[in-house]
């Protein structure tokens, strides 16, 4: 089997593992319908790009149709970064607004449209006998990065916002929702600059290296999906998100009036909130609950969240999540010294104290201590 016919096999795979993956995005029940809906869209777009290194060969004659597969591209990085709203923020919801986001695939049709689609068979097989040099081909490939670069740039501050909002609201220290995301996005970083370089490869008719580079696209394309697979198989719980209406600290405080902040009054107010909050983590444990939020905390105390996370945020200069994590592991350091709890693994105690992964616990209790929590009871007892 020569090379070309091998990356036809392969990314005749790929997609058909590309929209088995999607049949069952749209399938499966979950609460997380819309994500998977645009996951799906983003899988089977994706499909739809990759069945180039071999579709080719079945529409030989109908160029138009082939042009038009080839624009779906632009449809990919809009439905990527909608599905990493609707992934991070749990009441996204679509509106008109986001048709603007089909605006480059509309453009790029229209710029093909005189050469491709309103002209006979003869004028499409004149454009596409000299493709590469045309100026359509140049202008699309520019705009194929420039849309990509915007994209990526949107996603990346995303999920930078999204976690800060995670820091100061929630507590699950493994938050996989976050990391998922950023692999995925990364990974398509990757691929992205791969395939830049092989089409710079196609530009300067380095035929032989471009045939190997569509065979290595081919297969990172199918070990992706694969991974994709895994991920659904291994993580069904996929996604948790944050509410978008919720404000970051630093965005509340400027509205708030800061010269009553000193007032002795006020500041005597102050300490006495942080006092009954220290003593009602202590006395009650909260902490204890693995997915405790501070919404949750504030119903717990009675309190407003706004409020709540100004105290925590702003006056106690601590992220919720590393305010209630210093719970959790005076907590592990109390168990870990007690004798009587000598017959508990740390894998018991990580999972008491509300954490859900071992890296996670080994690295908070390490930045509380300097000591992993078997030094640390090795030396109390």
């Amino acid at each position: 089997m020569d090379k070309i016919n091998l990356v036809g096999v392969i990314s005749c795979v790929a997609v058909f593992v590309s929209f088995l993956l999607a049949l069952f995005l749209l399938t499966v029940k979950t609460k997380n319908k819309l994500s998977n809906v645009l996951f799906a869209a983003f899988i089977i777009l994706s499909g739809i790009d990759l069945s180039g290194f071999f579709v080719v060969y079945f529409v030989e004659n109908q160029l138009g149709i082939e042009t038009f597969r080839e624009q779906t591209s632009f449809l990919i990085m809009p439905f990527f970064y909608l599905y990493v709203l609707s992934v991070c923020y749990s009441d996204f919801k679509l509106k008109p607004k986001h048709l603007l986001h089909i605006l480059p695939y509309i453009i790029a049709n229209l710029v093909v449209m005189p050469n491709v689609y309103l002209t006979d068979q003869a004028g499409k097989e004149l454009f596409y006998s000299n493709y590469i040099d045309q100026p359509e081909t140049l202008f699309l490939r520019v705009f194929t990065d420039l849309q990509f670069v915007f994209y990526i740039v949107a996603v990346f501050l995303t999920l930078n916002k999204f976690k800060k909002f995670y820091l100061e609201n929630y507590t699950d220290p493994g938050n996989i929702t976050y990391r998922w995301l950023f692999q995925l996005t990364m990974i398509s970083v990757g691929a992205h600059s791969f395939v830049m370089v092989k089409n710079i490869l196609v530009y300067n008719s380095l035929t032989t290296i471009s045939i190997w580079a569509n065979l290595l696209v081919g297969v990172i394309a199918l070990s992706v999906l694969c991974w994709f697979v895994l991920k659904a198989l291994y993580h069904p719980e996929l996604f948790r998100g944050v509410d978008s209406k919720l404000r970051l600290v630093k965005d509340i405080l400027p509205g708030i009036d800061q010269t009553s902040v000193v007032k002795s009054g006020e500041a005597n107010e102050m300490e006495d909130k942080i006092t009954m909050l220290r003593t009602f983590m202590h006395k009650d444990e909260p902490f204890l609950e693995p997915s405790l939020t501070i919404q949750d905390l504030a119903n717990l105390i009675n309190m407003p969240v706004r409020e709540l996370s100004i105290l925590i945020n702003h006056h106690l200069d601590l992220h919720f999540f590393d305010f209630v994590n210093e719970y959790r592991i005076k907590k592990a350091m109390e168990l870990l010294r007690d004798p009587a709890k000598s017959n508990l693994t740390i894998l018991e105690i990580l999972y008491h104290i509300g954490f859900n992964s071992k890296s996670s616990f080994h690295t908070a209790f390490k930045k509380y201590t300097n000591l992993t929590p078997t030094q640390y009871r090795n030396n109390s007892l």
